[in-house]
């Protein structure tokens, strides 16, 4: 069976993935909105990792409408939820029998509601799965540390492949460079180089 997750090439999606590799033919893919090539560092820590990657064009005006909404807000939870929704939405479209996510229990964004959940598998006859929703991230981090080799630091300086470099790099153009740090807390990343196991 085929299975489609979205990927960033941090631990959450990457330990999703090792997770999924035995019941699917798991797919690494990366959405992305053209405006920065941050993509390429999910598309290397899935080929470390030994899984298949795609990358796959989102609607920038889903971008838009996220910053937009994020600078109205004066914080990115809602611009954040709106595009993994929009992404989980495009790779529902692929070819695939599942899609999945690394969305763990204690996540507060993003998050994926069972309503959701049921309304994605119906409209797009997949499963929708999210292996880490009943981890949270105590466990995560134990399982992640006898797995992965992984970078972990300030967002701004970690390589990912998630949607924020993208609107941070949106929102600069859009409003201002300060806006960036006015709507973006500080918050630590991580990034897969490859197993240790």
């Amino acid at each position: 069976m085929e299975l489609a997750l979205l990927y960033s090439g941090g631990k959450d999606s990457s330990l999703s993935a090792v997770l999924l590799d035995r019941f699917y033919d798991v797919r690494c893919v990366t959405g992305t909105f053209g405006i920065t090539d941050d993509w390429r560092h999910a598309e290397r820590a899935a080929a470390e990792l030994g899984f298949p990657f795609e990358r796959i064009e989102l609607e920038e005006s889903a971008a838009r409408e996220a910053v937009d909404r994020m600078y109205e807000d004066g914080y990115p939870r809602n611009g954040i939820q709106h595009v993994h929704e929009h992404a989980l939405e495009t790779i529902a479209e692929l070819d695939v029998d599942a899609v999945a996510d690394g969305t763990r229990r204690d996540d507060r964004v993003p998050t994926v509601s069972r309503a959701q959940a049921q309304s994605l598998e119906d409209r797009h006859d997949v499963d929708y799965l999210a292996p880490l929703s009943g981890f949270g991230r105590n466990a995560v981090d134990r399982l992640t540390e006898v797995t992965f080799d992984v970078e972990s630091g300030p967002s701004e300086q970690i390589e990912k492949s998630d949607y924020e470099d993208e609107l941070r790099a949106l929102l600069a153009e859009t409003h201002d460079v300060d806006a960036v740090a006015e709507v973006f807390p500080d918050h630590e990343q991580t990034y897969v180089r490859g197993r240790t196991d």
